[in-house]
């Protein structure tokens, strides 16, 4: 089931993640860090970005080990009419795009109860590609300095 997530809550999770980049460019890395990382069970890169990700909402499980994060209920502050619950599932031990997987359930409130609502297609896409992005830079940030 897909359904839209507001573009403040993506916006948001991209203006955080922007800000772990950076770093030293004039320090070249000597060799590529593994792309494989499996010591606990899934790839490491994209585990870590998917729970510093979808941190913005209270985090219900993070297993390392089957690869799974999960999120309670989350109402963003300018939208408190609904609420979402997301699931970031690791899917391999190789850092690819089609090892993740984000699923998310969206709630409206309608006369004090809530209700399913859509979500749209390019959210999840979006925190994919967001949770993609942070996996690329942590293990940038895992390569040795030359000198």
């Amino acid at each position: 089931m897909k359904f839209p997530l507001s573009t403040g809550l993506i916006a948001a999770s991209a203006l955080a993640l922007s800000a772990c980049g950076g770093g030293n460019k004039a320090m070249a890395p000597v060799a590529m860090a593994p792309s494989a990382m499996t010591q606990i069970g899934v790839n490491a890169y994209l585990y870590q970005a998917a729970v510093d990700t979808l941190s913005f909402a209270p985090l219900l499980q993070a297993d390392a080990t089957n690869g799974v994060v999960l999120t309670d209920w989350y109402a963003d502050p300018n939208t408190p009419g609904e609420r979402i619950k997301l699931t970031a599932a690791i899917l391999d031990a190789a850092l690819r795009a089609d090892a993740v997987r984000v699923t998310a359930v969206r709630e409206v409130n309608q006369n004090g109860m809530w209700v399913v609502a859509p979500v749209e297609a390019a959210t999840v896409q979006k925190l994919e590609d967001i949770i993609l992005t942070r996996a690329r830079d942590i293990r940038r940030t895992t390569i040795a300095p030359a000198g």
